[in-house]
C-alpha cells in the first residue's frame, strides 16, 4: 500500500483526499501557493510544501514545481484531486518518469479520454451513440471555415467545445450563423488560455436535454465497473448546481444499459482508476443517450454516489494505484436511498452571478442526520480572484429523493458563509421549485426559469436593525435599554441614520421597541407576538445581519474623496486581468458594447457600455492586473464598469479547483 502520497490540489478536495489518507494510516502532504499559505488544507495536512506565487501558472500548474515538492519530502504517490493538473497526460507520463504513482489513469488513457475528439471516436468504436456532430477537418483540426460550412442554416443551436479539456474552457452556445464568428474566436481564446490548445470541436446542441452520468471504476487487473449514475442537469449557464443520485428518471434496466456501455468504453481504453462516463440524453427519452465526454478524474459529484452506495471512492483509487484488484464485483454493487449535492459558490445571484471575493468574517457548517459538508474554508480565509469560486458542497441523503431533498434545504439554511456572497439563499429558491420537486429536470430548466428563481428579498425593517447593531446597544420597552442618552454613559441613537446597505445607500431609523439583544444577535418582535433571530457579525466598522440564512453588510457612509467628474461606480465588478481592450479614446460605442473583458476566477467577463456615448478616457491595458475597485473605462465621463458574465462551463462541466 502506499505510504505517502502529496495531494496535487487545494481547498475542499484536498481536504477530501486528506480524511481518506489518514483514516488508511496513510501519510498526507499538502501543497500550497502564497495566498493559501494558511489555507485550511495547508494545516490539517501532515506536511505542507510551498509552490510559488499565487497565480495557479506558478503553483498548482506547474508540473516541476509539484515534482519537486514531493521529492522533497520523499512521497511515493501523487493524487491529482480534480482541476488543475489533474487530467494533463503530460503530468501522470512526468510522475511515472519520476518513480511516484499517478493516483489515475494512464498517461495514455488519459491522453485519448481527455481529448474529446479522439474519446468521440473511441466512443464510437466501443459501440456506445454520440451526439451528431464534426470533430475533424480536412487538415486535422477543424479550421473556422470548415466550422462555419458544417453549421449552415439547419444544424443550430450549436456547441463549440475545446477539444483538449473539460471544465466547460471554450464552450459556446451558438443560436444564430451572425454570432459564430465571434463565438469561435472566443472559444479559441479560451482553449487556448486554459490547455494550451486552441483546436475545437462542434456538436448539435440539445436544446432540452438530460445529463445525466456513469460513474466507474477499474483496476490494471481487467475489472471495469460501474457504480450508477448521477443525474446533473441542473446547471446554469452549463456549470453544474445540483446533482444527485440516482437519476430520477433511471429504471434498473436503463441503468444497466448505460453503466454497460460505460464499462465498454473504460476496457476500450485500458482506464485503471476513478473515472467518469457523461451522457446526454433527451429530456423525456432517457433511454434514447448519447456520449458526451469521459473525465478521467475524481468528480465534484462524487460524494452523491459514496452515500447510496456506501463506496469510499478516494480509497478505492488509492487501492487500484498501488496495484490492488477491486474487492468486489459488479453484483455486489448496490444502490440505497437518495442523495443530492449543492455546490456553495462565491458569487452574486442579484448581480448576475459575479465572483465574489474577501474575507470569510464567520463560518459555520450544518449538521444534522444525512448531512455532510466538504469545505475548504473557514472563518479568516481569504477567498481570492485566483482560483475558482467553488467554497463548498454541502450534501444530503436520505430514504428516498424528498428526503434528501429537505435535507439538503434544511442544511443549507444552517449554513452561514458571512463575507464574500454565495448562492447558498439562491440555491433554496431553486430547491423550492415544483420543478425540481418533481424531478422534471433538463439542462436549460435554470436558464428558462430566469429571475423567478431568486432569493427572497431583504426584510424592510433590515436597515433600522442595522443602525441598532452599529450602536452597539440593545433596544426594548425598558427605559434603561433606551437609545435617547438620558442616562450618563448612555447612548445616543440619532433621529436618522446614513448607510451603506445590499442596493446602496439609505437612510435608515433605529426601531423604538420590539428588538432586544440575545446571543449572537438581535431579538425581533413581529405582529402577533412572532419572533425572529437576526443574526449580527462585526466587521470592522461595518456590521452583517443574517436574517433567515441570508447575510447582508451595513455599514456607515463614509463620503468619497477624488470621485471623479461625471459621476458613475468607482467599482470594478471583480478583481481580476484584462485580457482585452476594445475601445481607445474618442470612440463612439452604443449600448451593450463590449469595451474591455476582464479574467476572474477562470471566468470570462464582458465589461459593456451602460448606455450610448464616447469614450472618454481609457485606464487599462491588456494584461494589467485590476483590484476590484478599480475603474476601466470612462465614458462621456461616467465611469463604466458594469458587465456580464459570457461564459462558464459546458455540458460537460467540472469546475477546475
Amino acid at each position: 500500500m502506499l505510504a505517502r502520497v502529496l495531494i496535487a490540489n487545494r481547498g475542499e478536495i484536498a481536504l477530501r483526499v486528506m480524511r481518506t489518507l489518514r483514516r488508511m494510516g496513510v501519510e498526507g502532504v499538502a501543497v500550497y501557493s502564497d495566498a493559501d499559505a494558511d489555507a485550511p488544507h495547508v494545516r490539517a495536512a501532515d506536511r505542507a510544501v510551498r509552490l510559488g506565487p499565487a497565480p495557479a501558472r506558478e503553483s498548482y500548474l506547474s508540473i516541476e514545481r509539484v515534482l519537486a515538492a514531493a521529492r522533497a519530502v520523499g512521497a511515493d504517490a501523487i493524487h491529482p484531486g480534480y482541476g488543475f493538473l489533474s487530467e494533463r497526460a503530460a503530468f501522470a507520463r512526468a510522475c511515472a518518469e519520476a518513480g511516484l504513482t499517478f493516483v489515475g489513469p494512464s498517461p495514455e488513457a488519459m491522453a485519448l479520454l481527455g481529448d474529446k475528439v479522439a474519446a468521440k471516436q473511441a466512443a464510437e468504436a466501443a459501440g456506445v451513440p454520440v451526439v451528431p456532430g464534426l470533430s475533424a477537418g480536412a487538415d486535422g483540426a477543424l479550421s473556422d471555415d470548415e466550422i462555419v460550412a458544417w453549421a449552415g442554416g439547419e444544424r443550430l443551436p450549436l456547441l463549440l467545445k475545446a477539444a483538449a479539456g473539460g471544465g466547460g474552457k471554450g464552450m459556446r452556445v451558438v443560436r444564430s450563423l451572425a454570432e459564430l464568428p465571434e463565438a469561435i474566436g472566443a472559444a479559441r481564446r479560451e482553449a487556448h488560455a486554459a490547455f494550451g490548445d486552441d483546436r475545437l470541436l462542434v456538436e448539435r446542441y440539445l436544446e432540452h436535454s438530460r445529463h445525466i452520468e456513469v460513474q466507474v471504476i477499474a483496476d490494471a487487473h481487467g475489472a471495469a465497473l460501474h457504480l450508477g449514475e448521477r443525474e446533473c442537469s441542473l446547471q446554469r449557464r452549463h456549470q453544474k448546481v445540483i446533482e444527485e443520485a440516482p437519476s430520477p428518471v433511471v429504471s434498473a434496466e436503463l441503468r444497466a444499459r448505460m453503466g454497460e456501455a460505460a464499462c465498454a468504453l473504460a476496457r476500450a481504453a485500458g482506464y485503471v482508476g476513478a473515472g467518469t462516463v457523461e451522457l446526454i440524453a433527451e429530456r423525456d427519452e432517457p433511454s434514447s443517450f448519447y456520449f458526451l465526454e469521459v473525465n478521467a478524474r475524481l468528480q465534484v459529484e462524487h460524494p452523491v454516489t459514496e452515500l447510496v452506495t456506501g463506496l469510499d471512492l478516494v480509497e478505492l483509487q488509492l487501492r487500484v494505484a498501488a496495484g490492488e484488484s477491486l474487492p468486489f464485483g459488479q453484483d455486489d454493487v448496490t444502490l440505497s436511498g437518495h442523495a443530492v449535492e449543492a455546490r456553495v459558490y462565491a458569487e452574486d445571484p442579484a448581480g448576475g452571478f459575479l465572483p465574489s471575493t474577501g474575507r470569510v468574517v464567520a463560518y459555520r457548517s450544518p449538521a444534522g442526520p444525512g448531512v455532510r459538508v466538504d469545505s475548504g474554508i473557514e472563518e479568516g480565509s481569504e477567498v481570492s480572484a485566483h482560483y475558482d469560486p467553488l467554497l463548498a458542497k454541502v450534501i444530503a441523503s436520505g430514504a428516498d429523493r424528498a428526503e434528501a431533498l429537505g435535507r439538503l434545504e434544511r442544511a443549507l439554511a444552517e449554513l452561514r458563509v458571512v463575507g464574500p456572497t454565495t448562492n447558498a439563499p439562491w440555491l433554496r429558491a431553486l430547491l423550492a421549485r415544483e420543478e425540481v420537486r418533481a424531478g422534471e429536470l433538463d439542462t436549460a430548466l435554470i436558464e428558462r426559469l430566469g429571475e423567478a428563481v431568486a432569493a427572497p428579498a431583504p426584510a424592510e425593517d433590515l436597515p433600522g436593525l442595522a443602525v441598532v447593531a452599529l450602536l452597539g446597544s440593545p433596544v426594548s420597552d425598558d427605559p434603561w435599554d433606551a437609545l435617547d442618552g438620558w442616562r450618563l454613559g448612555g447612548v445616543r441613537a440619532p433621529a436618522r441614520m446614513r448607510l451603506v446597505g445590499p442596493a446602496g445607500e439609505v437612510s435608515a431609523v433605529a426601531p423604538s421597541v420590539g428588538v432586544r439583544r440575545v446571543r449572537g444577535g438581535l431579538g425581533i418582535e413581529g405582529e402577533g407576538g412572532v419572533a425572529r433571530t437576526v443574526e449580527v457579525h462585526v466587521d470592522g466598522a461595518a456590521v452583517w445581519l443574517v436574517d433567515d440564512g441570508a447575510p447582508s453588510r451595513w455599514a456607515p457612509v463614509v463620503d468619497r474623496a477624488g470621485a471623479r467628474a461625471g459621476g458613475g461606480s468607482l467599482d470594478a465588478p471583480m478583481p481580476g486581468t484584462v485580457i482585452d481592450v476594445r475601445v481607445e479614446p474618442g470612440a463612439a460605442v452604443a449600448e451593450g458594447d463590449t469595451l474591455v473583458i476582464l479574467e476572474s476566477m477562470k471566468m470570462e467577463l464582458a465589461i459593456q457600455a451602460p448606455a450610448d456615448g464616447v469614450v472618454s478616457e481609457v485606464f487599462v491595458a491588456t494584461g494589467d492586473r485590476v483590484a476590484q475597485a478599480a475603474p476601466l473605462v470612462a465614458l462621456d465621463g461616467t465611469l463604466v464598469t458594469q458587465g456580464r458574465m459570457t461564459t462558464t462551463d459546458d455540458q460537460s462541466s467540472e469546475v477546475a479547483a
